[in-house]
């Protein structure tokens, strides 16, 4: 239970009964996809007591505003700093100095404007109920580290992706994904399987860009992995329902 605390309190604001114990970051990883349900179940409570009461798009940006405080905007900024660096077109080293500077440089920001307008606005024009998307996204949006980490090396000995990979193993990996099939085709049906191609093409082309201009990931990389994957399951969402409906 600690290493599931440990992936809260890492993922989120929420406040967790944490005692640090040996083992339990590197364990954490596999609780990631539960993190994303956890939020995704605040985001749907929340939408169905308070901002469905609003017009779609103030409904669309108050639950966007959770969305980020829930988190911490931790992801947010590794889609800013990730835009940043590879905006820049700089050599390899200057590339990390930007995606390490704490300012954030005009590509962060009109990333970062964006990316919130593109999530506000699948939230604002999606028909029938959100809490489908507004589940299925956390979760599989932080089930797409798993495969980012345990498959693609990360760049450096020491940061946030240091013992992670260690934790993943292969009875833990298919815990996780399990329990995202059941989030996600319990929530959405079988074309929520869908969802999952998301992830899977955006570790192969983030992956496949990190280790041509970096050698491999960073934090940041992950952080944009999160956002980049939620905007993709909500836009595919939007689509299905506009199609199957």
């Amino acid at each position: 239970m600690n290493a599931f605390f440990t992936a809260l309190s890492f993922l989120t604001r929420i406040p967790v009964p944490l005692r640090s114990q040996p083992g339990s970051w590197s364990r954490s990883v596999r609780y990631y996809p539960a993190v994303g349900l956890v939020i995704g179940g605040m985001l749907a409570g929340f939408d169905l007591v308070a901002a469905a009461w609003f017009p779609p798009w103030v409904r669309g940006v108050l639950l966007l505003g959770l969305w980020v405080w829930l988190t911490g905007g931790l992801h947010l900024d590794g889609w800013m700093d990730t835009a940043d660096g590879f905006g820049s077109y700089r050599p390899r080293e200057r590339t990390l100095e930007i995606m390490k500077d704490s300012r954030v440089g005009a590509m962060g920001v009109i990333a970062a404007i964006l990316l919130l307008l593109l999530k506000a606005s699948a939230l604002a024009s999606t028909p029938g109920p959100l809490w489908i998307p507004l589940l299925a996204a956390p979760v599989i949006g932080r089930w797409a580290l798993l495969p980012a980490i345990h498959f693609c090396p990360y760049l450096t000995q020491d940061g946030i992706g240091k013992g992670l990979r260690e934790g993943l193993t292969p009875v833990s990996m298919a815990a996780a994904t399990l329990f995202t099939l059941l989030v996600t085709v319990g929530s959405a049906g079988i074309r929520g399987l869908w969802f999952l191609v998301i992830p899977l093409v955006l570790v192969l082309l983030l992956g496949r860009a990190a280790r041509k201009r970096l050698g491999g990931w960073t934090g940041d990389m992950y952080g944009a992995l999160v956002e980049a994957t939620e905007a993709g399951v909500l836009l595919l969402w939007l689509l299905l329902t506009e199609v199957w409906l």
